[in-house]
């Protein structure tokens, strides 16, 4: 059997549910290429009470896991919901074509986490990401303002995403000058950190002020559309 279980955002808020599951699993993997965790992985072991094997890209694509739950229970856990990020789609078309149970148990993800700054999900258009630019390789894509963009066309708040190895002050950078090449008027910015956790930050402001802003990952931003007065009224207490 393969568990794909979902952590949620803290290292104690996996469910009853995937708990149980974790405590039948054979092996324990923990899937880490894509968020910067925001606690130490020896936390979560300690609070499992199982060793937990960390599977980077190259591993969880390999598809070597659904071999392994054909023979025996294994986990891997996701931080925030297991199917939030589309790349985990395809362990479970492998473990349908192979034959192989599999279960799925949802966590929260940052989706519902951004749910504490007052917008309201519904407004929410596409989702895209940042990456980490390599600017000696030339590689400085900003196709992100552009689904900012078409958000904005159509009265949509934008969730932009991190990626990892990206730290405040460079996705900063990269936002006011991705926003100078596609010609796109910002106002305030909201940034969300470590939503769920213990040390929750968010803060409304314009890029230039963000710079002076300390802010630790994982985190993400949100450009907002037209604002309904109860979304004005929270936003403005940050």
């Amino acid at each position: 059997m393969l568990y794909l279980i979902g952590l949620g955002l803290n290292e104690k808020s996996i469910s009853k549910q995937g708990l149980e599951a974790v405590k039948k699993c054979k092996q324990v993997y923990l899937e880490n290429y894509t968020i910067e965790f925001p606690y130490e992985i020896k936390l979560l072991e300690n609070f499992l009470g199982k060793k937990i094997i960390q599977a980077d890209r190259e591993f969880v694509e390999s598809l070597q896991i659904v071999d392994e739950a054909s023979k025996k229970d294994v986990a891997l856990l996701i931080y925030g919901s297991p199917l939030f990020a589309t790349t985990h789609i395809s362990l479970i078309q492998e473990a349908k074509a192979c034959r192989t149970k599999y279960e799925i148990i949802y966590n929260a993800s940052i989706f519902d986490a951004i749910s504490q700054t007052g917008l309201q999900l519904y407004k929410f258009g596409k989702i895209s990401s940042m990456p980490v630019w390599q600017k000696e390789k030339n590689f400085t894509p900003d196709s992100f303002i552009e689904i900012v963009k078409e958000n904005l066309s159509i009265n949509a708040h934008s969730l932009i995403l991190v990626d990892i190895g990206l730290d405040f002050e460079k996705a900063v950078e990269q936002f006011e000058l991705s926003a100078e090449k596609q010609k796109l008027k910002l106002g305030n910015i909201l940034v969300c950190s470590r939503l769920g956790t213990e040390n929750p930050k968010i803060v409304y402001a314009p890029l230039e002020i963000l710079r002076k802003v300390r802010i630790k990952n994982p985190f993400c931003f949100i450009v907002s559309a037209k604002l309904h007065f109860l979304e004005k009224e929270m936003l403005e207490g940050f």
